[in-house]
């Protein structure tokens, strides 16, 4: 149904236990559309695989194609651009689905979307729109993001990665650490100094002689999502590679915005399959003669959980009003994905007791999903990162000096 523009969804007892106010109802028919075929895909696509995938921690690489078909990279860009042409609430609702599937697969996306194609679209030459967004938003060419060192992560400033003049090219040396699709990535965006010292963005392309992507083993979270390092060694890179759109670290620091709202709706998808699976499992689990969902203790625990949900889906669609109009800011965006993916994490604890020692079977989604939200926590701007810039939003005075 829909009125005055906006979708009126019809409750049921289900509905009402996932969006115990109605947020649909603020969602227009384009945003239900949008959320829904997304939501169908990783039903059909990922679901059945993911756990397989995170028990080999093997990335399933031929979901970057389905991911671009259902229009995941780059939503809320143009799409003469290799975008989807939406809103950023229709970003974020695809966010949100893709990390109830998993968290990797959503990095899979955000990365490319707002860490690659963004920068690009917003501080690339035409040439440079032209010619590597199309193939990013159709998924012909896979994207990576070149900002965190081994040595300089929730202090970008003191990055050392820098290139030098070379004629119609310029020099690229040093490294880059957990960085989400670099062992697969045809293109990075690349954050280095210049030779006046200054932060600029670059466009490396992987044939380039002098690079190399390992990639880093043995991590127990983000499981199905490739992470590598970048490797510069007197890598010669096009002078018309460089953004020029942008010098410092406003660059970078926008990239992150955007890729942190979307973390702030993603948390939500993992939040909510952990509950569903919890609410679930408390009717069906019989102790003491009754579901486990009879006992007061548990009741605690699913009202606390679907309160705090409920909390972070108004959170997010008032920061996707405003990210609409140009307003959101940065502070405003951290404090949504410091409160989302905290939230989503407690949830996921929450639910793991609820399911008693099957919590931690890959029976169930809650173990993964709390393993890659330990990680969500801390990229992008770690969880203590962001309380400072929300302190120093709201006194005026920086911590960080």
């Amino acid at each position: 149904m829909q009125e005055n523009g906006v979708h009126k969804s019809v409750k049921t007892d289900q509905y009402q236990h996932h969006d115990y106010y109605g947020v649909d109802d603020l969602l227009s028919e384009d945003h239900i559309l949008a959320r829904d075929a997304v939501r169908d895909w990783v039903k059909k696509e990922v679901s059945p695989i993911i756990e397989d995938y995170t028990e080999k921690a093997e990335c399933p690489h031929h979901l970057f194609k389905g991911l671009a078909d259902i229009g995941a990279f780059g939503p809320s860009l143009p799409v003469e651009y290799g975008g989807g042409g939406m809103d950023e609430i229709a970003y974020g609702v695809i966010m949100q689905e893709l990390e109830r599937g998993d968290s990797g697969i959503r990095s899979m996306a955000s990365v490319q979307g707002s860490l690659v194609m963004y920068p690009i679209f917003r501080f690339g030459s035409e040439e440079q729109k032209q010619h590597f967004l199309p193939k990013l938003g159709s998924g012909e060419y896979i994207g990576c993001f070149g900002l965190t060192e081994p040595d300089h992560g929730s202090n970008p400033s003191g990055m050392l990665t820098h290139f030098v003049d070379d004629g119609d090219h310029v020099i690229l040396n040093g490294s880059k650490m957990w960085i989400t699709n670099s062992p697969v990535a045809d293109i990075a965006v690349v954050w280095a100094r210049n030779p006046e010292g200054k932060i600029q963005g670059l466009i490396f392309e992987k044939d380039m002689p002098g690079f190399s992507a390992p990639k880093i083993h043995g991590k127990w979270s983000l499981r199905a999502s490739i992470t590598g390092e970048l490797v510069f060694e007197d890598v010669r890179v096009p002078k018309k590679n460089i953004l020029p759109g942008v010098v410092g670290l406003k660059g970078p620091l926008s990239c992150l915005s955007k890729a942190r709202y979307g973390i702030a709706w993603g948390a939500i998808g993992a939040a909510l399959d952990c509950y569903d699976s919890a609410l679930r499992y408390s009717k069906e689990r019989i102790q003491f003669d009754k579901p486990i969902g009879q006992f007061q203790l548990t009741q605690k625990k699913l009202a606390e959980m679907i309160t705090e949900i409920t909390k972070a889906q108004l959170l997010v669609w008032r920061l996707g009003s405003l990210a609409n109009e140009g307003n959101a800011t940065p502070a405003q965006i951290s404090m949504a994905k410091r409160n989302n993916v905290h939230m989503a994490l407690e949830v996921a604890r929450e639910a793991r007791q609820i399911h008693g020692g099957m919590g931690i079977t890959n029976e169930y989604p809650i173990m993964r999903h709390m393993m890659n939200l330990e990680t969500v926590l801390t990229y992008e701007g770690t969880h203590d990162i962001h309380l400072l810039i929300t302190g120093m939003d709201v006194t005026g005075l920086n911590a960080f000096k």
